[in-house]
């Protein structure tokens, strides 16, 4: 520690921090916690969050956000020395199972000026809020039968798709979570192509435009895409949406073959038949058998 800066000065000055400041001894007594850390843990006292780091795991319960335990919790690894940065945890209390928190941790160890460590602290920030926006949006986004394709601007590569867009290609998950957006091309046969590279590029909207895309098993589907710049958490992101034109393109493809059908019937009908326009009496057309029958050529 800092000469001239006793632990009651250091205590002082932390004690209305925002953060959570968790101060722990080498031999795993928990000296301090400030009143941001206290509550952090839903815990009013020093006693509650535990004297000791056998009592702190004790009393809560954390996990990572893949849900595997961690073998060493962080405030174990600051007293064994080690300084990290961002580890997000849940932290359940084992007496009160319904209270739950998510936490951004630090590690901080400070060394005197012969290099031995004097100040060993966990930094905490709660990040609930954050989180629980984000499973909002991750269970809206699942669920929208829309087609979609969420792609992290830093490195192109995509970072959520919903089942909407698996089931419309015939990709699984894995083929596309973090694949670039030229290996599972999104915007393959856009019909303006050059824009569309170039607004992603510039993490800007991308219009409505037609696009064919490549399938797994050698097929092509057409599509509409548009691209709508968003963020998640602080990375910057785009949505990619689609809509199929598979049963626009079947229905325009059945209607012409039905006008075919009765274009070649009307055509070819023994019966003298003529077509008029209901609105204003027009002839449109008139068939063979008319034309014979009427001399008409």
């Amino acid at each position: 520690m800092t000469a001239g800066v006793d632990r009651h000065e250091l205590r002082q000055i932390i004690a209305g921090l925002s953060e959570g400041v968790i101060l722990v001894e080498p031999d795993q007594t928990i000296a301090y916690a400030n009143a941001a850390a206290l509550a952090m843990h839903g815990a009013e006292s020093l006693d509650e969050l535990g004297p000791t780091v056998d009592a702190y795991r004790d009393r809560f319960c954390l996990r990572y956000r893949n849900n595997h335990e961690p073998e060493n919790y962080p405030i174990e690894r600051v007293i064994a020395g080690e300084t990290f940065h961002d580890v997000v945890v849940e932290v359940t209390r084992t007496d009160r199972p319904g209270v739950e928190f998510v936490h951004s941790l630090r590690g901080l160890v400070a060394t005197d000026r012969d290099g031995n460590p004097s100040c060993l602290a966990l930094i905490l920030k709660d990040v609930s809020d954050q989180f629980e926006a984000e499973e909002r949006f991750e269970r809206t986004f699942n669920a929208n039968p829309a087609p979609a394709v969420i792609t992290r601007l830093s490195d192109l590569r995509h970072v959520r798709v919903n089942l909407g867009f698996l089931e419309m290609t015939g990709h699984t998950r894995d083929a596309v979570i973090g694949r670039s957006v030229y290996e599972v091309d999104v915007l393959a046969g856009a019909r303006n192509r050059d824009l569309a590279v170039a607004r992603l590029n510039a993490g800007g909207t991308i219009p409505q435009m037609e696009a064919c895309l490549d399938l797994p098993d050698g097929g092509r589907r057409f599509v509409i895409v548009a691209g709508q710049p968003i963020e998640m958490g602080d990375e910057p992101c785009m949505l990619f949406t689609f809509a199929d034109l598979e049963l626009r393109r079947k229905a325009e493809a059945a209607l012409r073959q039905s006008e075919e059908r009765f274009a070649k019937a009307f055509r070819l009908t023994p019966i003298p038949t003529v077509l008029v326009r209901a609105e204003d009496g027009q002839v449109t057309g008139v068939n063979e058998a008319f034309s014979r029958a009427f001399g008409l050529g």
